[in-house]
């Protein structure tokens, strides 16, 4: 149990009189309820005294018997002496308002304690530990430099000490940072795909065997499979690990017309889970009533470059046609009736190696993404215009980056200023 405030020390005071604890060592203790006494447990108590915690703030750490009945009685008592039960990532937020570390950071603990597998464990250490502040923070310190030249350009001309072609000085390294920003926008969602998995849609007409394919990639009967067409109406989901990484299946309505108001919602969603995908798995096969859908599938805008086509029932030995109209399309062929996949593992390993793997830093989140875009164009509209409107720029993309971290000094564009030139002596 974790104390954490200006009054956890007291707390501990009260709960083991006579113990004066030395910070960061173990001491061992018999709570006692200081009301009446009755003891409470026999544990181990830790101090670490603020600003050195993970806090910020005073932190008492109590090691016990975890039973409920220990627990709740604590609990009360702590309640009686004035201390509060902790909000959801209330001591992550006070680390956060202490300087103990920035959104960043704290989103990286977040990912750490939800991470499914080793890929996603790595990331989330990588950004926990810093990577995106220290990207950030050298996007921040160069932007800095470049607007304080703009400032002097337009503010302090008339001093002898500065440059007459100060403002020139500033467009270079702007231009850089710009080019290293779409350089990571470019990136293929590689963090995010790290982050929330690799989004696979296995879209087709009904009764191809897609539910029969998801349960043989899931391992188990995780959808209904019918003769009966239109039986998935709804997605179904799984959730697999797959060399590190997280796969998300999506198994989908069949595709095809239907005057029925359910099917016709299921086709609907089936097609948006398809568009928004990172992958889709278009599952052919033959003698199916509504085979002419495989060719409406690519005219209407689904699959891309990079896609599967998978051609199943193989066990038939009939053709299962093809999709036709896209280039680029990987073709397997198999049975998922009889758990020959064709190779679909191996060609989603192959996209998780594309997708899936990257060094250094790598957007993980919507909130990222979009700030790191608005700064890049605000990069890319200082490039083309005056010195006072290219600073007013500068400022902006520097506000968005500083929303990614959750801190901006608008005192430290004076700094660089007052740093670089003797001005005001």
């Amino acid at each position: 149990m974790r104390l954490s405030g200006p009054a956890a020390i007291a707390a501990l005071a009260r709960l083991a009189p006579g113990l004066e604890p030395r910070p960061r060592v173990a001491h061992r203790v018999r709570l006692a309820d200081p009301a009446t006494g009755a003891p409470l447990d026999d544990g181990l108590a830790l101090v670490f005294a603020g600003p050195a915690s993970f806090t910020g703030e005073d932190v008492v750490e109590l090691h016990l018997h975890g039973s409920p009945a220990v627990l709740e009685r604590l609990f009360t008592v702590l309640a009686g002496l004035g201390l509060k039960p902790a909000r959801a990532g209330e001591f992550t937020r006070r680390a956060f308002a202490n300087g103990k570390m920035d959104l960043t950071e704290a989103e990286g603990l977040a990912d750490l304690i939800e991470a499914d597998s080793d890929s996603q464990r790595l990331q989330a250490l990588e950004q926990m530990g810093g990577a995106w502040a220290r990207g950030i923070a050298g996007w921040q310190a160069r932007l800095l430099d470049a607007l304080a030249w703009l400032e002097a350009a337009i503010d302090f001309t008339d001093e002898e000490d500065v440059p007459a072609d100060v403002a020139a000085r500033a467009y270079g390294p702007v231009a850089a940072v710009a080019a290293e920003m779409a350089g990571l926008l470019a990136d293929g969602r590689r963090g995010e795909i790290i982050r929330d998995g690799l989004r696979v849609a296995i879209v087709g007409p009904p009764n191809v065997g897609k539910s029969t394919l998801l349960n043989v990639l899931a391992g188990r009967e995780a959808a209904i499979v019918s003769a009966i067409p239109g039986t998935t109406r709804d997605i179904v989901e799984v959730r697999l690990a797959l060399d590190g990484y997280v796969v998300v299946l999506s198994d989908t309505a069949g595709l095809r017309p239907s005057d029925d108001p359910i099917e016709a919602e299921g086709v609907r969603r089936a097609r948006a889970r398809a568009g928004e995908a990172d992958l889709r798995v278009f599952v052919v096969a033959p003698a199916s009533p509504d085979s002419g859908l495989r060719v409406g599938l690519e005219t209407d805008g689904l699959a891309q470059p990079g896609d599967i086509v998978f051609r199943n029932k193989a066990d038939l030995g009939v053709n299962a046609g093809e999709l036709e109209g896209t280039e680029g399309l990987v073709r397997l062929t198999g049975s998922a009736l009889t758990g020959d996949i064709g190779g679909l593992l191996e060609a989603l390993r192959a996209r998780l190696a594309d997708r899936g793997a990257g060094a250094g830093v790598l957007i993980t989140r919507a909130r990222h993404r979009e700030a790191l875009g608005e700064a890049w164009g605000a990069l890319q509209r200082s490039l083309e215009a005056t010195p006072d409107l290219a600073a007013e720029d500068l400022r902006l993309a520097l506000r968005a980056l500083a929303r990614i971290v959750g801190r901006f000094d608008v005192e430290a564009v004076l700094d660089r200023i007052f740093a670089a030139f003797c001005i005001g002596k």
